[in-house]
C-alpha cells in the first residue's frame, strides 16, 4: 500500500512484548485511519461491558494516510479507548511530533493492551520496542516529564505523557505533549495511567511512501501558499481561536456562571485583544503554517498556551475575569494533565452547588487562589476534589435533588464552551457527538448565528450531519486538522487530491461521506452495545437547563430551547442517519454501510429493527 504503512503495532504491557501485524487494504479503504481505525479496533476487540480502567481496555494511538506528509496541518494523532468518564467510545486528537514519528517508525496505529506491572516509559524506535522503568518520572507533572525525556531523546522525538491527573485516574485526565498540546478529554489520560504507562516515545527513521511523490510534493507546496492567501490569515495569526471570546460575547453564547448566561461582564478582560497585549510567543503543531497556540505569561509568571475553550471554561464559566489568572489555571491543568473543558465545567457546577447551599464546601465564583487549590485537589483526589474528579454527571447524582438538571453534560462528557439557550442546531450537535458533548465533530454555531437562531428547520439537521461527516469523520480519520478549512476557508477538494497523491486511490467526497457515515454509525453501535438495555433517546438530549431556565441578560434575554421542537429535530436527525426512534442504527443501515457483522453482534445486546 501507498500512503498507509499497512501495519499496526500491538504491545502487551503485561508480558513486555510487541508484535507488528499487517492489516488489509480493504480496512484502509473502508476506515481510512485515525478515528476510523480506533473505532473498528475497539468494536472488534473489546468485550461488552468491560471496566474502562481495567487491563481489559485498550489504548490506541492512531494516525491516518495523510499524517506526517508535508501538507498543511497534518501533524495530528488520535488517542482512543473506552471512556472511563462516559462508559462509551472516547477519543481525542493531539497535534504532536508523535503523529509524525509514529508514521516514520512504520506504523499507522499502536495498540496498548493489558497493564504493566510497574510504571514504564514505552519507547518505540522503528522495529525496536523497549519497556523502560519510569519510577523516577512517576509523580512528576507532564511538563517536567517531557523535559526529562526530551533531554535524552531530542527535540524531534514524539513524546506523549500524563501528569498526576492521569496517574490518579481522574476521569477527565488527558494526554499532554509540547507544554500545552493535549487530547483525549473523555479520560484517555486516565486509561494510560491505569496501564502504568507514564509516557510513550516514538522515534522513526523511515520516509513515508506516497503513490505519486512528485505530485504530493507539488500539492503540499501549493497548499501551503494557498493558506497564506486566505483573507483571515493575518488576524488568525494574531489571535487564533481567542478571537471567539468577543464573537461569543456579542452573540450571547459565551458560557457564564455554569451556563446560566451567555454574556459575561468582564469578557473584554479575557478576550483576544487583551491576549494580544500579553502574548509572548506563538506555538503550533508539526507541518502547520497557521499556528494557533497563543502563549502568555500567567499571574504565576509561567508561560501558558491559550485558546478559546480553556479561557472560556476557566474564565467566564467560573466568573473569573483576569486573563493572567486564567492562564495560570490553564497552566496548572496542563501540568496535571486535566482536560480544561471538563475542569472548568465541573468547577462551575461546584461553585453553583456551593452558592445554592447544596454542599458544605465554600467555593465562590471567580476566586483565583481557591480555584487553583481546588484544581490541585482534583488532580490528587483530595477531599472534595476526589468527588469532582469523577466528572459532573457523577457529582450531580451524588448531590441529588434537581442537580442533574443543571449538570452541563451529554452522556457524561462535559459540554464545551458554547451556550445553547438559543442555538438548537449546536445543541443537537453536542447531543449527537460521537464522544459526548464536544464541539469537535460539528461546530455549527457560527453558521447557525448567520442562518437564524430561532429556526428549528430541516436545514439545521442537514448542516449538523454535513459537519459531522467532514469534521468528525473525514478529518479525524485522514488524520488532519480541521482549522484551515473551517477558519480560513481552505477548500475541501484539496484533501481528496492529497489522498489520491498519497494512496493512489481516487476517492470522491461522496465516497468520503459514506466512509464517514460508516465510522459514525460504528461508534454509535459501540455506545448502544455498552449501555445495552439502558440506552434510550434521552442519551441524545441536551441539559435541562437550556430548556427550563431562560437567559436573564444580554441581547437574547428570555431565550431558551423549545423541547417539543428539539424533539422534532432529533427525529429528523435519526431518520436521515438511518437510525430508529431510539437512536439505534437499523439493520438496513448497517448492511448498507457494510457493517453486517456489527448488526449480528449488536442484536445480542438490544433489539434492532429492520
Amino acid at each position: 500500500m501507498y500512503g498507509w504503512n499497512g501495519k499496526f503495532l500491538r504491545v502487551n504491557l503485561k508480558k513486555g512484548k510487541a508484535v507488528a501485524t499487517e492489516y488489509s487494504a480493504i480496512t484502509a479503504r473502508n476506515f481510512l485511519g485515525g478515528r476510523g481505525f480506533a473505532a473498528k479496533i475497539l468494536w472488534e476487540e473489546l468485550k461488552p461491558g468491560i471496566d474502562p480502567l481495567s487491563p481489559d481496555n485498550k489504548l490506541i494511538f492512531a494516525a491516518g494516510p495523510l499524517t506526517g506528509f508535508a501538507l498543511p496541518s497534518s501533524g495530528k494523532l488520535v488517542v482512543a479507548a473506552k471512556s472511563p468518564l462516559t462508559g462509551g467510545y472516547g477519543d481525542g486528537n493531539i497535534g504532536s511530533h508523535a503523529a509524525v514519528q509514529i508514521r516514520k517508525a512504520g506504523y499507522d496505529a499502536v495498540i496498548l493492551e493489558k497493564k504493566a506491572d510497574k510504571p514504564i516509559v514505552l519507547l518505540v524506535q522503528d522495529e525496536i520496542v523497549e519497556f523502560l522503568d519510569a519510577k523516577d518520572l512517576w509523580g512528576l507533572n507532564s511538563f517536567e516529564t517531557e523535559k526529562r525525556l526530551r533531554s535524552v531523546y531530542g527535540s524531534s522525538a514524539g513524546i506523549l505523557c500524563i501528569g498526576q491527573g492521569g496517574e490518579n485516574l481522574v476521569k477527565f485526565a488527558n494526554i499532554v505533549c509540547q507544554e500545552g498540546r493535549a487530547g483525549g478529554r473523555p479520560g484517555i489520560g486516565a486509561v494510560m495511567g491505569s496501564k502504568n504507562v507514564k509516557a510513550v516515545v516514538f522515534m522513526g527513521s523511515n520516509e513515508l511512501s506516497a503513490a505519486d511523490p512528485k505530485k504530493m510534493k507539488e500539492l503540499g507546496a501549493d497548499a501551503y501558499r494557498e493558506v497564506l492567501t486566505k483573507p483571515n490569515y493575518a488576524f488568525w495569526k494574531r489571535q487564533g481561536t481567542m478571537m471567539t471570546i468577543e464573537w461569543s460575547q456579542e452573540n450571547s453564547v459565551l458560557p457564564t456562571f455554569n451556563y446560566q448566561e451567555g454574556v459575561f461582564d468582564k469578557a473584554d478582560a479575557i478576550g483576544g485583544f487583551t491576549m494580544e497585549k500579553l502574548k509572548v510567543a506563538n506555538r503550533g503543531c508539526p507541518h502547520c503554517n497557521m499556528t494557533c497556540g497563543n502563549v502568555v505569561k500567567g499571574s504565576d509568571r509561567k508561560e501558558s498556551e491559550l485558546d478559546y475553550e480553556n479561557v472560556a471554561m476557566l474564565g467566564s464559566n467560573i466568573g473569573l475575569g483576569n486573563l493572567r489568572q486564567v492562564a495560570a489555571l490553564n497552566r496548572a491543568a496542563d501540568e496535571f494533565g486535566l482536560d480544561t473543558i471538563s475542569l472548568g465545567n465541573v468547577i462551575g457546577f461546584a461553585m453553583e452547588a456551593s452558592e445554592k447551599g447544596l454542599i458544605e464546601e465554600k467555593i465562590k465564583w471567580g476566586k483565583f487562589k481557591a480555584t487553583k487549590a481546588l484544581i490541585e485537589d482534583i488532580a490528587f483526589r483530595r477531599g472534595f476534589g476526589d468527588v469532582l474528579a469523577e466528572g459532573v454527571r457523577y457529582v450531580a447524582e451524588k448531590i441529588g435533588g434537581d442537580a442533574s438538571r443543571w449538570a452541563m453534560h451529554v452522556k457524561g462528557l462535559e459540554i464545551s464552551a458554547y451556550d445553547c439557550h438559543a442555538a438548537p442546531a449546536m445543541a443537537l450537535a453536542f447531543a449527537t457527538s460521537s464522544v459526548g458533548a464536544h464541539h469537535k465533530d460539528a461546530w455549527v454555531i457560527s453558521w447557525e448565528v448567520n442562518f437564524g437562531r430561532k429556526k428549528y428547520s430541516e436545514k439545521k439537521v442537514d448542516k449538523v450531519i454535513e459537519f459531522q461527516r467532514i469534521r468528525g469523520g473525514v478529518f479525524e480519520s485522514l488524520t488532519v486538522c480541521r482549522l484551515p478549512w473551517i477558519e480560513l476557508g481552505f477548500e475541501l477538494e484539496w484533501y481528496s487530491r492529497f489522498l489520491h497523491a498519497a494512496t493512489g486511490f481516487e476517492i470522491t467526497w461522496d465516497e468520503l461521506n459514506v466512509i464517514a457515515d460508516r465510522i459514525f454509525t460504528l461508534i454509535r453501535a459501540f455506545w448502544v452495545r455498552e449501555y445495552g438495555k439502558n440506552w434510550s433517546r434521552e442519551m441524545d438530549m441536551p441539559p435541562a437547563r437550556w430548556f427550563e431556565e431562560p437567559l436573564t441578560k444580554g441581547p437574547l434575554k428570555g431565550a431558551k430551547l423549545d423541547r417539543v421542537k428539539y424533539d422534532v429535530l432529533l427525529n429528523r436527525y435519526y431518520r436521515k442517519r438511518g437510525w430508529d426512534e431510539r437512536g439505534i442504527p437499523t439493520k438496513r443501515t448497517l448492511k448498507k454501510l457494510g457493517l453486517e457483522d456489527v448488526a449480528k453482534k449488536l442484536k445480542k445486546r438490544v433489539k434492532i429493527y429492520e
